[in-house]
């Protein structure tokens, strides 16, 4: 974890998303920080993977303003959408590895993308990086299918902070591994802030996820931002719903 800068990487304002005649998403406001780790809590169903989904506009907010790195993105054009969307390295739950591609592919396949005219030696260097980065060199020629639930989320953070993002977004990192892999997980996440000095959202249901990688944690609650600040605060606090929800965090398996 790093001392947070001044600087604002992610600003959002007002947030309000529905889903029909459901509220998902109220009133959020909440800002991230340069070089900063901002857990996101919530029980589920709080809006904590709808809130980045519509940071990086998978999903459009019905009103509110999100600024990432400086720009509106409500209204940016697909060009310029896309062009910012270069900078955002986005983990999903799944991971979401090409099943049917080595690692090596699986990692060359956004360089090829992202990086126009990049050459086949500087993805070769980018891909031994990156693999030494998550702590699995000797991976290069594995498919998917041979890994264990740990290595494949390595593979696919590394596959995330190849294209060297500004800001990365961690959608559940730990959810269905064992304890001392989680701890791994939540060792990483810290190892590639403070290699690449990113700036990150993590959701988590993990709360030794949160206690390792937390710099400042928000908790949602009834579609808004219900408590914010370090760790500490929460876990001493004396509010009923709080020491509840903490008291589910740490009785509940992380499945």
């Amino acid at each position: 974890m790093n001392t947070a800068q001044t600087e604002t990487v992610v600003e959002i304002n007002g947030l309000k998303k529905s889903f029909g005649t459901q509220e998902v998403l109220k009133n959020v406001s909440l800002r991230l920080l340069k070089s900063e780790n901002l857990v996101i809590l919530g029980r589920s169903g709080s809006g904590k993977s709808v809130l980045i989904k519509c940071i990086v506009r998978l999903l459009n907010c019905d009103s509110g303003t999100i600024k990432v790195l400086g720009e509106d993105m409500n209204t940016l054009g697909n060009d310029d959408l896309g062009e910012l969307r270069k900078k955002i390295g986005f983990l999903f739950q799944s991971g979401a590895l090409y099943d049917s591609m080595t690692v090596k592919e699986n990692l060359e396949f956004p360089l090829r993308r992202i990086k126009k005219g990049i050459t086949q030696s500087e993805i070769d260097e980018k891909v031994k990086k990156v693999l030494e980065d998550v702590g699995l060199p000797d991976a290069l020629d594995k498919m998917p299918s041979q890994l264990s639930g740990g290595m494949r989320k390595r593979i696919s953070v590394a596959r995330t902070i190849i294209v060297e993002p500004v800001l990365m977004l961690y959608d559940e990192p730990t959810t269905g591994l064992d304890p001392e892999t989680s701890d791994e997980i939540s060792a990483l996440i810290n190892d590639i802030q403070a290699k690449h000095n990113t700036s990150s959202i993590i959701i988590t249901h993990d709360i030794e996820c949160a206690r390792a990688t937390a710099d400042r944690v928000i908790m949602l609650h009834d579609g808004g931002v219900y408590l914010e600040g370090k760790l500490e605060i929460f876990e001493k606090s004396a509010d009923p719903l709080v020491t509840s929800f903490f008291r589910t965090l740490c009785e509940q398996p992380n499945i």
